[in-house]
């Protein structure tokens, strides 16, 4: 996996819409590689990250070989109305509803080749709501955590986020109808999907303790491979946040990894930059040749 298989110009990037299960149009894109690809990635993005941040990785991907897709969650990027004013959905749709269609179409562009999996925080976590991961091959998770407040280092942070998740946050998003960029995240997030993962991470168990949902219902289904990779100096996906979310998936044995800065030749990675292009050559290789792997 040291070299690509593609050049840059050779894959072929195309701008789709997916109906998710209730029919809401979620944007995505589609890099394909030239040839018959090794396999189809789907990449799941992170709480209020829209698919154009992982542009340059899912490139990456394509030019290893890889059929990649990637979307946008409702409310999110390309699949964000005029107004979030008003707009309905939850944090559980995003899995139930939109990562869950993006498997099934995923899972139909080659048919015949194996379907991997990038989920990103809520990425990593929503595979285990879905219905479908049965259908994903292989999954590797970077920076999904169960994010119950008091997981997160330093202290500063935490008390810092644990303000805006109990009172700033809920407090505007009612007021105003959604959470403006800007306040504790990236982009505007709607109401009801800022509220619900805001009272997630204040429950020890994360989403595992919210009883309207049945979080373990679909988790133990999940049987293929499944590498969490931590980093080091991450905030919000400390050890152990990740090790609670792996203990969702009971029907494998997932492997976790942390990664230093230094093991990239890096001052710091955080929770975002792992897909910044100069990890191209350390972290992404790393990645690609895991994501290829038979068995």
């Amino acid at each position: 996996m040291d070299q690509r298989l593609n050049t840059p110009e050779a894959v072929k990037q195309t701008e789709l819409t997916i109906p998710a299960r209730d029919g809401f149009p979620l944007a995505a894109t589609r890099r394909s590689p030239a040839g018959t690809p090794i396999a189809t990635a789907l990449i799941a993005p992170a709480t209020a990250v829209p698919r154009g941040f992982y542009g340059r990785f899912a490139a990456y991907l394509a030019e290893q070989g890889f059929d990649v897709l990637d979307f946008d969650y409702r409310g999110v990027g390309g699949s964000r109305p005029k107004s979030l004013r008003g707009f309905r959905g939850r944090m559980r749709d995003w899995a139930a509803l939109d990562a869950t269609a993006a498997v099934d179409f995923a899972s139909g562009l080659n048919p015949e080749k194996p379907l991997v999996y990038v989920g990103h925080s809520f990425g990593g976590q929503a595979l285990g709501l879905i219905p479908n991961n049965g259908k994903v091959h292989r999954a590797l998770l970077v920076a999904s955590q169960a994010g119950y407040w008091r997981y997160l280092t330093p202290a500063s942070e935490r008390y810092r986020a644990y303000i805006m998740l109990r009172f700033i946050g809920p407090l505007v998003a009612r007021t105003v109808g959604y959470l403006p960029a800007g306040i504790g995240l990236g982009e505007g997030l709607p109401r009801d999907v800022f509220l619900e993962w805001a009272g997630w991470c204040l429950k020890p168990n994360y989403l595992f303790d919210d009883e309207t949902l049945d979080a373990r219902a679909n988790y133990p289904h999940y049987k293929g491979a499944l590498r969490a990779v931590g980093l080091a100096d991450d905030p919000w996906a400390t050890p152990p946040a990740i090790a609670r979310l792996l203990q969702g998936y009971t029907g494998t044995k997932p492997e976790h990894i942390t990664v230093e800065p230094n093991d990239a030749d890096a001052r710091r990675i955080g929770h975002f930059n792992y897909f910044r292009p100069e990890f191209r050559d350390t972290l992404w290789r790393d990645a690609a040749a895991w994501l290829q792997r038979s068995s």
